[in-house]
């Protein structure tokens, strides 16, 4: 096992993943559960969205209120659905207000990868993460130009389009990108027949350079637009949002051994509803200084300080409030590696001007056998801080403390050739102080304990390529012992591809059990099967035609009880590339 400084290591044009660790190493080396969803997977998929295309991962339950751009949650593993950090290019995303990351915003044209990580990383990553970290990056080129043009559409009305053009030379590197994303929609209620529209437009820039020695580079992504929605009484309504994650980073090595990084980041989430005084805002500024020290040729260790200025403000239900949260943290991970064995210890100190202090940490530890086998072992703690509407919204309560976890992990890869590959992970999760609604208002009440068995297997056979992925959980509320909401226990996952070169087809298989609806009624959402289908044709050197067929069976299935989702839809599109 080899450690790793250099961030733009070749490593024999392998997969490198750098959100499991805050430092880069090929993606068969790292201890936790990884999941990378590349270029090549994105352009195939032909996904509206994020939500589209982290819901065929195995583990990842996506619910939707309806159609495009509607309220999207995300359950890793089972736990809850503001227990995930979402960051676009390493800026956390996550509203201070409701704690939901509004994934179905963001445009897959403008990523260039999607780095998964499952199981606690608050050691690293601070609140939220206790199910695990999503860490979306956008498209960048460091050598030569690159120019993209697509324009396409379909059903409920769908038009789409956008415009990328890259450059990396020796003076710098910049890129812009451009999308846009109008959408008639469908009935969100079971019991309207009112279409629902969405437009959205986004815009990714960055621009880097060397100075001095010193790689300064800046980026910036956001996204706004309109969404119609029905309110409780089934009117229709409609609210504007806008997302943003910028930052400025500027990377040096005070020595051979040392590389540094300071970076600051904005973050801004914002729903105004346009047919109230409703809205809610969060303004988020952070400081991250990283330091990586290579103390050995087996031994890396990372440690660094991190800031951050939290800015909530909102209106719902009558109830308002205007605050602003201050946290200090202080990181420290320590990688060594001897023969066929790898320690990581990882430790975060974070000071919430709000609740106190919280202590998080994770130890993994990775056997290598005979080449072709890895086993890993891992134990880590996590902690969600109470966000402002648990604190000031409706019933809040001021006295909260934070929600924390243990979880305990068991897993193997193993290489049976070439072609076929497979792991398998068993997890053991408990979560305590939940925070729920008593009847009268905000309380650490909750109690969950998730256990599970996960397991990949990947084939390749000339054009063919298949991925398996395949999770069976028992996620319980341990108060009521009754299952979590919107939580399958079985999920089974199948990505089957035949690329010919100048053509390629592609078939998304999705099986997943039945799930309670929520913790406030009996009401079960029936098992389901989801099999949407892509095709794309090469018509020259420059230019390309995409289809995509969603939910080719018309299956009738539920996310959120008296919610609609889509139908058979078909997508088209043709782009242009040099």
């Amino acid at each position: 096992m080899t450690l790793v400084v250099n961030p733009h290591i070749n490593a024999d044009q392998q997969p490198i993943v750098v959100t499991a660790t805050r430092t880069a190493q090929i993606v068969e080396e790292t201890l936790a559960p990884v999941v990378i969803i590349n270029r090549d997977e994105i352009e195939r998929s032909q996904a509206a969205d994020v939500a589209e295309l982290l819901r065929f991962q195995a583990g990842i339950d996506v619910a939707r209120n309806g159609g495009p751009g509607q309220i999207t949650s995300l359950f890793i593993r089972g736990t809850e659905s503001n227990h995930v950090v979402v960051m676009v290019d390493g800026v956390k995303i996550n509203p201070g207000t409701i704690g939901i990351p509004a994934v179905q915003n963001i445009s897959p044209d403008m990523i260039e990868r999607i780095e998964i990580v499952k199981g606690p990383r608050s050691a690293l990553y601070g609140s939220e993460a206790i199910g695990g970290v999503i860490n979306i990056i956008t498209r960048q080129v460091e050598h030569g130009t690159q120019t993209n043009v697509s324009v396409g559409g379909g059903s409920n009305d769908t038009l789409l389009g956008s415009v990328a053009v890259h450059h990396g030379g020796d003076i710098g590197r910049f890129g812009l990108t451009v999308t846009a994303t109008e959408t008639d929609g469908f009935p969100t209620k079971v019991q309207s027949d009112i279409d629902n529209g969405h437009d959205n437009t986004g815009f990714q820039f960055y621009a880097g350079t060397v100075v001095a020695g010193v790689d300064v580079e800046l980026r910036h992504w956001q996204t706004e637009g309109n969404t119609e929605y029905l309110d409780f009484s089934n009117i229709p309504v409609d609210q504007d949002f806008e997302n943003i994650a910028s930052s400025l980073s500027a990377a040096f090595s005070p020595h051979a051994l040392w590389a540094s990084t300071v970076k600051a980041g904005w973050a801004t989430d914002k729903l105004d509803q346009n047919q109230s005084t409703d809205f809610a805002h969060t303004e988020r500024l952070t400081l991250d200084w990283q330091n990586d020290v290579q103390a050995s040729d087996n031994q890396l260790i990372t440690a660094g300080l991190y800031f951050s200025r939290e800015d909530t403000s909102a209106r719902v239900f009558g109830a308002g409030f205007d605050e602003r949260t201050h946290v200090t943290a202080i990181y420290l991970q320590d990688d060594i590696s001897w023969g066929d064995h790898r320690v990581i210890v990882a430790a975060r100190y974070t000071d919430n001007d709000d609740f106190g202090n919280k202590t998080t940490g994770n130890l993994e530890y990775g056997l290598r056998l005979a080449q072709r086998t890895v086993f890993t072992a891992g134990i880590g703690s996590g902690f969600r801080a109470p966000d402002a509407t648990d604190r000031f919204g409706f019933g809040g309560n001021v006295d909260l403390d934070p929600e924390t976890s243990r979880h305990i992990e068991l897993g193997v890869r193993h290489t049976l050739s070439k072609r076929h590959r497979l792991s398998v992970h068993m997890f053991d999760t408990r979560i305590h102080d939940l925070i729920e609604w008593d009847g009268v208002m905000m309380n650490n009440i909750g109690r969950a304990r998730i256990r599970g068995v996960e397991g990949q297997y990947h084939w390749t056979n000339g054009p063919w390529n298949l991925a398996m992925t395949a999770i069976a959980q028992d996620p319980v509320n341990e108060e009521t012992n009754e299952p979590l909401a919107r939580r399958a226990e079985h999920t089974l996952t199948t990505s089957l591809v035949y690329n010919r070169g100048r053509y390629q087809l592609g078939a998304d298989i999705l099986m997943t059990s039945k799930r309670t609806d929520s913790g406030f009624s009996d009401i079960v959402n029936p098992a389901y099967e989801l099999v949407n289908l892509t095709a794309q044709l090469s018509l020259s050197a420059h230019w390309q035609l995409q289809g995509r067929v969603e939910n080719l069976f018309n299956e009738d299935y539920v996310l959120v009880d008296g919610f609609n989702t889509q139908d058979r839809a078909v997508y088209a599109q043709i782009s242009y590339s040099r």
